[in-house]
Formats: structure tokens, sequence, C-alpha cells
């Protein structure tokens, strides 16, 4: 062997020695455990088993680290812990307690990777166990994605079934019974005679042992909770008003700032005039903030009618200033040099299309407003060694990050109190209000500053969900649906949202796809891309982020190509489904909607199928069109998430999903004019009234291999459905949203 090829063999081992101590250092990391917080300030005689888990003499305390934004997470959470550790409801108490690597997110993996969930081969497997391993190593907390159930299910039964038998082993040490003649039930550990130790009484002799980790997971024929129907833990609260949100935290000695920045977003400030609201009664001080003003008063509205007082002169937004010249942009984007990705190409489309193009059809999707009952507030308290900030917030240890960064603190030192939130939607993963908080409490040291929105202030700052269009064509052959190509262009929501925390996310951004390309149907030839439209106005996750678009758009070319090829819509959807469970799903709700039974005149009925976050989700929905407009009469709705927690809070998640979707749908959308959003209030944003709400049928399904969460997935189902009923009704085909523009509802 020549040098060349020696120095080549050696550089070779070298390298390849280094890469498998990479992994293997990488591996020993992602396998060590993080340091349970609950240890640190741990009283005397309490018992701390894992993070979730808090025992002392008084009460228990679980722990549900994922955001509670009416989703009912926190109730889930808990139902999981106790269903191993045998308490039952009442008998504990709940917190969300402090921001720490240890509650990282397991489950964001599964979206984060550019495979179908469907796909289950060793490649994407090995994606989705790298992308695990990083999030571990970043100790990313978070909620969002629907992964919250996911990341909860396997990892808060065996917290509780550590404590359970770590508390066994305690009672066993105390009476002298070996540990297999105890049994547990209602908190307390039970000795053969019959003698109860409750929890509280052992956890000082728990404090002394270390936990027991031997555990088994009961058997869901075994499961007391997980499966059954359950009343939510804030379900009484929240019915009679004694729900504590941020925006009604009072502290004392606080005060009340409110704040209006340029709402040409991102756009800054040349002078502004608050010499009238200096004087207004009340006012302590005005602080100039990042792009804008806030007012300090004694109370919230005498801040708020403050900041109405100040004169502006704002700088140019930088973004195009008509909603127009928005639409061009996105137009003009369907270039190779903006393409995105090319996400399928299976079978020969061209060819396909060659024997004979039934249709082209383009769709178009606005921005939308996330728009929250409860609006945005932070509260934040800064001294010389300790920040302390009190919101709701779906990303705690960002929050700490941000914070810091203006403070001049570790992030360490910032206390993060996470409350229960008045919706988000997407809206609490941002962190302005919280910024700009930060920024008045640090130029008064000492004193509690309570910043809340504006409904106008949260509308004109809100970074909606993304703009969209897409060109779709197919062709039919024989009565079935041969071919479709779908081509998509979005601005980049992970590119708008990440660089606002100053991150930068490399590779095609997935949810310009989402919804589309990850359909699981064995369409025989199908062509997706995605193309990256160069940013406009600031966007950011909204429920279901892009699958609420791209279902849209999929689903309703689909619809118009199974009408082309005289196929019944059902029927066609079925029968180009390869995944077994998802076929399942459609056929559930085509039994429950009783599809192909005859209508009465004027009636119509649409289907709708799109996965998103892994859970297949069918709608069907009934309309009439009467003289006044369109109603909404019935919808149908199945879903499959492999393991229903609580039957009761699935339904209304669902039923929550489909008003939320079918209202955006009808109504609402967020338009600019000099650069301004036009809608600053609900009555410019309206959704579903009342009197517009149809009858909602829901099933769940449990078929699917993996555990999955329900928040987002039945909202991308919602808009096709919806436009597909009104073309059965109507012969209308409306291929943009909002609905409104091209018909009424009453």
């Amino acid at each position: 062997m020549g040098k060349v090829g020696k120095i080549a063999r050696r550089t070779f081992l070298v390298g390849a020695a280094a890469v498998a101590g990479g992994v293997a250092f990488g591996v020993y990391k992602v396998r060590t455990p993080y340091d349970n917080p609950l240890e640190k300030d741990l009283a005397d005689g309490a018992a701390t088993f894992n993070p979730w888990v808090l025992i002392d003499n008084e009460k228990i305390t679980l722990i549900g680290p994922h955001g509670d934004k009416g989703q009912g997470i926190m109730h889930a959470q808990a139902a999981l812990i106790a269903e191993e550790l045998d308490v039952e409801f009442g008998q504990f108490e709940t917190s969300f307690g402090k921001p720490d690597k240890a509650y990282w997110n397991t489950a964001m993996a599964d979206d984060g990777v550019p495979f179908m969930s469907t796909d289950t081969s060793f490649g994407a497997e090995t994606m989705r166990s790298v992308m695990g391993g990083m999030i571990k190593l970043m100790g990313l907390q978070g909620t969002g994605g629907s992964s919250a159930v996911p990341d909860s299910f396997v990892k808060l039964r065996e917290a509780g079934a550590v404590a359970r038998e770590t508390l066994k082993l305690a009672a066993s040490n105390l009476s002298g019974v070996p540990v297999a003649d105890l049994k547990t039930a209602n908190g307390a550990v039970m000795l053969p005679d019959g003698t109860e130790l409750k929890y509280t009484e052992l956890a000082a002799e728990a404090a002394k042992l270390d936990p027991v980790t031997a555990i088994t997971l009961r058997a869901p024929s075994e499961w007391r909770l997980i499966g059954k129907p359950m009343q939510r833990i804030d379900m009484v609260s929240k019915s009679t008003g004694t729900m504590r949100y941020g925006v009604d935290l009072e502290i004392d000695g606080a005060v009340q700032a409110a704040v209006v920045c340029n709402p040409r977003k991102g756009g800054g400030m040349n002078s502004y005039d608050a010499s009238a609201a200096k004087n207004m009664r009340g006012v302590q001080k005005i602080v100039e903030v990042t792009g804008g003003v806030a007012v300090v008063a004694d109370n919230t509205w005498r801040a708020l009618k403050a900041a109405e007082a100040i004169e502006f002169d704002w700088a140019d937004a930088p973004y195009p200033a008509e909603q127009d010249a928005h639409w061009d942009a996105v137009a003009a984007s369907f270039t190779d040099e903006l393409l995105d990705k090319e996400w399928r190409n299976d079978g020969d489309v061209v060819s396909a299309m060659a024997v004979g193009q039934a249709l082209e059809a383009e769709y178009r999707v606005p921005y939308v407003a996330h728009a929250p009952l409860e609006p945005l507030n932070a509260t934040v308290l800064v001294e010389d060694n300790k920040v302390t900030v009190w919101t709701g917030h779906q990303f705690p240890r960002m929050v700490q990050q941000q914070v810091a960064a203006i403070t001049g603190h570790e992030a360490e030192q910032v206390d993060f109190i996470n409350l229960y939130m008045g919706g988000s939607f997407g809206h609490r993963l941002e962190f302005d209000h919280i910024k700009l908080a930060t920024e008045v409490a640090n130029t008064m040291p000492g004193t509690p500053v309570k910043l809340t929105y504006s409904r106008e202030e949260d509308f004109a700052h809100d970074y909606t969900r993304h703009i969209g269009m897409a060109r779709g064509a197919g062709a039919v052959k024989d009565g079935k649906v041969v071919a479709a190509d779908l081509q998509v262009a979005m601005p980049s929501v992970i590119v708008s949202q990440m660089g606002r925390i100053g991150l930068n996310i490399p590779g095609p951004d997935t949810q310009i796809s989402a919804g589309a390309w990850n359909n699981p149907y064995g369409l025989e030839n199908f062509r997706m891309r995605a193309y990256r439209v160069p940013e406009l106005a600031p966007v950011s996750s909204w429920r279901s982020v892009g699958a609420s678009a791209g279902g849209f758009f999929f689903d309703c070319l689909l619809d118009e190509l199974i009408h082309e090829a005289g196929a019944d819509p059902l029927a066609e959807r079925i029968r180009l489904m390869e995944h077994d469970v998802s076929r399942k799903v459609l056929e559930a709700v085509g039994e429950m909607s009783n599809w192909g039974s005859p209508l009465a005149p004027n009636k119509g009925r649409g289907i709708a199928f799109v996965e998103s976050f892994g859970v297949p989700v069918a709608e069907v929905i009934e309309v009439t069109n009467t003289d006044d407009g369109i109603k909404i009469d019935k919808v149908w709705v199945a879903a499959d998430v492999g393991t229903v927690i609580d039957p009761v809070n699935f339904e209304n998640l669902v039923q929550g999903g489909v008003v939320f979707g079918l209202g955006h749908a009808m109504n609402s959308e967020i338009t600019y004019s000099d650069g301004m959003a036009e809608q600053a209030n609900y009555w410019d944003a309206e959704g579903m009234r009342m009197n517009q709400c149809p009858e909602i049928f829901v099933r769940g399904l449990e078929n699917s291999d993996k555990v999955r969460g329900i928040g987002e997935p039945p909202v991308p189902p919602a808009a096709p459905a919806l436009a597909n009923a009104i073309f059965a009704a109507t012969g209308q085909r409306i291929r943009e949203l909002p609905l409104y523009h091209h018909i009424d509802f009453v």
C-alpha cells in the first residue's frame, strides 16, 4: 500500500473513532437523567421521588410542567400520575413547577422531522431518536404541537409508580410487613390487617430512601382513571369565576402599565408627545420601550387611557403597506429560486396529466389573529439578585432567557411562575409582552410592574397565522382520481417566529407543507411542492399551524377531483387511503353521519380528512341553503389518538376545535392597510355566533399504536368540510377563506 493509501486509511480510522466516541458520548449524555429540581430547598421530612411528585406531612403535590391554556392538560397530567400513585381527585394539589431541563418534552421530536407520522422505517425512527436526544440536551421544556399528552403518557405514570413503590417500602420499614403484602389505595398504604398509613404520614421515612425504580406499569384493564369520564380539576374554579389568571393577579405594591407600540409591526418610532398623558390622573411614569412607549399608573384603566392620549409619529412598516401587495408577493413566489422543498413526487404526475387533466384551481388562506379571551399580560419584579415573572407561557425556560438578557441577570436567577392561561392558540408562544414588562420593571427595581395589553394593542401586535396560496391540478380516469399536483406558497413561520428570539433554524419549513404532503393516501401519481415566500408581515404558530391551510388546500382539491370523476366523496377517499388507522377513521365518520342517506332539498353534506400531529381526523358537515344564507346543521367527527385519557375532555376539545375552525373559516382574517392591521377587536374578526353553532358528534378511536394529543387536529378539516358541504348544497365552489366573501351565513 502506498503512503497516500496508508494516510487515508489511518485518517479514516481516526475519524471513525472520533465519530464513534462522539456518538457514545452523546448517547451517554442523553441517557443521563437530569437532577430532580424538587430536591432544591426540600423541607425536612418532605419526600420527592422524581420531578413530578412531592409529599410532606401535610399534603401531596403533583407537578404538571406543561402549560394549561384551556386544553385541560393540568388535569390530564394529574390523572396520569394519580393513576399509578393511587390517589384520588381532591387528595392532592397541583403545580406547574419551576422551569427546569428535567421537564424536557420527549414528544416534540415526532413532528420535528421531515417524515410522515405513518413512516416507521429505520431511517425515520433513527431521525426521531436523534431529534429527541437533541431536545433533551437542550432541555427544551415546552407545550405545543399537541405534544403534551404524548410527552406525559408514559413518564408521568412511571413517576406515580416510582412514588407508590417507594412509599410501600417506607411502610414496610415502619411496619415490618413485607412489601409484597402491601397494597395502596386512596392516598395510603394498606396493611394486611386493614391499617392505613397515609402517604403524608410516610413522607419522612420515604425521604430517607432511594426511589424504587424497578416498577411495572399497570395494564389498561386495571386503570381506574384513564379512559373513564372525569370532572376536570379546574371545572369548579372556572365555572365560578374563581380561577386566577395572569390578568387577575394582584400583588401588594404593584403598579400598572399599558403600552402603545408601532402598529406597523417591527417599525420604529420617530417621535412622540406624552405631555397630555403625563398630567392625567394616576399617571406615575412614562417609559420608552422597544418600538413604543409604556405608561405606568396606579390602576390599569388609567394607564390604558393615558396611553391613548399619547401622540406618535410612527416609522413605516418593514413590509408592504397594502394587503394586495402581500397577495402579489405570494403569487410571485412560485419560482424555482424560492422552492423550499419538493415533499412528494410519487408516480409520474406529468404523464398522468397528459392522459387527461381534469381541472386547475387556486386556493387562498388569509392572515388570521389568535385573539384569545385573556389579553396578553405579565407582571415582573426586578431585584438585585433575582427577577420574578408571573404570567402564563408555553416555553418557561425561554422566558427566563429572554428576561435575563434584558436585566443582566443569569437565567437561573429568573423565577418564572407559570399561571393558567385564558386561551392561547399559539399567542402565548411569543415573548413581546413579557419583554416589554421587563423593560419597564427594569427602570423601577423593587416595584412589581403589571403590564396589560388593551384588546386593540393585542390585535395590532398579534403575529398572525401565515398567509398562503396553493395552485392545484389533477387528473381523473374511469371514475377514479389518478393524479394530483399541488404547489403551496407561504412565508416561513419558523423563520419569523424563531428569528424574534435570535434562533436560526436551518432546512425546509415543514409548516409550509403540513396538512398537504403528509396525507396518507395511496394516490398513484402525487406531487407536492412548497415555496417559501420572502418575509412579509411577521407571523407565528396558530392552532394547528400549517395544517390549517394545507388541509384546506389539499382536501378541497381532492374533493373537486372526486366530483370530476363522478365518484362518491367518502368512497373514493376510502379507496385511496392506504393507512389502515386512517381508513377506519373515514369509515367511522361515514357510519356516524349515515353518509349516503337521502337529504332534504337544499341540504348538502361535505367531508374532509386531514392528518396533523400524527392524528387522523375526518369530519362530515351537513348544511342547509336557506334564503338568508348557509346554516350549519350538524358536524360529525372521528379521530384516532391511540388512547383517550378522558372521554369528556376529549369530546370538549374536539367540539371546541370544530367551532374554532368553522368560525375562522366563515368570518376571520387580518388585512393590512397603511402597514397596519385593519381589524382591531372581536367585532372586526368575528368568529362563530352561539346561534350558528351546530350539533357536534364526536367519536374517539384507539387503533393507533402511539398515544397522541387532540388539541389541534380537529381544526384543519373544519374549513374544507364546510366548503365541500356548501358545494354539495349550492353547486358553488369556494376556494378562498374566509368564506363570507362569497356566501352569507345565518
